[in-house]
């Protein structure tokens, strides 16, 4: 395993002490426990969910949210409440989280978002702008009783469709809408063990990287916010995708990477900011959300070195798993990158249903198409200009 030449930069990036605040974190295992995440155990919850009675909660308003999330099985970063407050104070989106209680913890949990849109409508979905968000019921029973009350809910409120983003077990005989690939890692070992579970021209890629004159810094501040999304304009430009708003990630910084739950990872040739990545925390998993790069320097291979940078760095802090987000299923490129750092891939299903006709639907990803190659050719300001305006009708 190369040595690192590279510098590397902490901007007063968060101890595991201070974690302990944002994720339940104690000690020095982020899980609360040297031996990996705290698990419910089964005597603690339901037999039959259906029993329980069904209840609106909201992360936001409710300050034992995330240490009650912690110990449910399957819960992420995108379960909990800072998450919940980047999107309803970016997008203004309705929280309608339904739950089922025990008198000790919580027992099952359909986080959903409101979505009003005088452009695509009224619906549900759980969650917007996420890759996954899964319902956590042991029991099917449980979420039957949870997607009762959603659709109550949604009657209400008009909606037209409830989109969950994970969980198809729980619709038996449902076809997805949309599927994707999921990939994680483990990052129990050393670093050796780590890099030489990489492909090999993973491994040359960062040693060509660790040799060059690059710096890597992981921030936690405004600034590096805001250069990372210069980059990610200059990586959706590429590919003809609009950028989410500078207000977004505003929020991000707010109420996730200021409170101990993630921060960036920037690379920089000199002076000039190269590539760059934005992981979120909850628990001992550790999720990679964005990534983007400057295509200028791609030769410098500047993404292999955030990434593995970012791998040693987590494993180094006791985390235990990478989760490296969802893939277009015809994005070959993007799975391969994902692949060679030793990952295992998951199927990440989709499940939409029309409420007025009652049967479920299928979409496309919007992965490419004619509008992805219109979009490269705009000005950059109505580049950014329809990100700013549309993403909230896209969600």
């Amino acid at each position: 395993m190369p040595i690192l030449q590279s510098k590397m930069v902490h901007d007063q990036y968060p101890s595991s002490a201070a974690r302990a605040k944002a994720g339940g974190v104690t000690g020095e295992s982020p899980a609360g426990s040297a031996n990996g995440p705290a698990v419910a155990e089964a005597s603690l919850l339901p037999d039959d969910g259906s029993t329980l009675p069904v209840t609106r909660g909201d992360p936001v308003a409710d300050s034992g949210w995330d240490a009650a999330l912690l110990p449910c099985p399957g819960a992420t970063f995108f379960h909990g409440s800072a998450w919940s407050r980047v999107l309803q104070e970016t997008y203004q989106f309705e929280p309608l989280y339904l739950v089922q209680r025990t008198p000790a913890r919580l027992a099952s949990l359909l986080p959903l978002m409101g979505i009003n849109s005088w452009l695509t409508g009224r619906r549900g979905v759980a969650l917007p702008f996420t890759d996954e968000a899964a319902p956590l019921c042991r029991e099917q029973a449980a979420f039957d009783a949870l997607y009762s009350g959603a659709a109550a809910a949604a009657v209400d409120r008009r909606w037209k469709y409830l989109e969950v983003r994970g969980g198809l077990r729980f619709f038996p005989g449902a076809i997805p809408s949309v599927s994707f690939v999921g990939h994680r890692l483990d990052l129990q070992g050393p670093p050796d063990a780590l890099f030489g579970r990489c492909e090999s021209s993973v491994r040359r890629a960062v040693r060509k990287a660790e040799q060059g004159n690059l710096s890597v810094e992981f921030a936690t501040s405004l600034e590096s916010v805001r250069v990372f999304h210069q980059l990610l304009c200059k990586t959706r430009r590429r590919h003809g995708v609009p950028p989410q708003p500078l207000a977004f990630f505003e929020q991000i910084h707010r109420h996730v990477l200021a409170a101990g739950q993630g921060c960036v990872v920037l690379v920089r040739s000199g002076v000039t900011p190269v590539a760059g990545a934005v992981y979120f925390h909850f628990g001992s998993t550790v999720t990679y959300k964005f990534g983007a790069s400057d295509e200028q320097f791609q030769q410098l291979r500047a993404n292999n070195l955030v990434m593995w940078s970012a791998i040693k760095h987590f494993a180094a802090r006791g985390f235990s798993t990478l989760d490296f987000g969802r893939s277009s299923l015809a994005n070959v490129g993007l799975q391969k990158f994902k692949l060679g750092w030793g990952t295992v891939e998951h199927p990440i299903d989709y499940v939409r249903r029309n409420l007025r006709s009652g049967q479920f639907v299928t979409v496309g990803d919007g992965a490419a198409g004619w509008h992805t190659r219109a979009m490269t050719k705009l000005p950059d300001p109505v580049f950014k200009l329809i990100g700013s305006m549309l993403y909230k009708h896209m969600a």
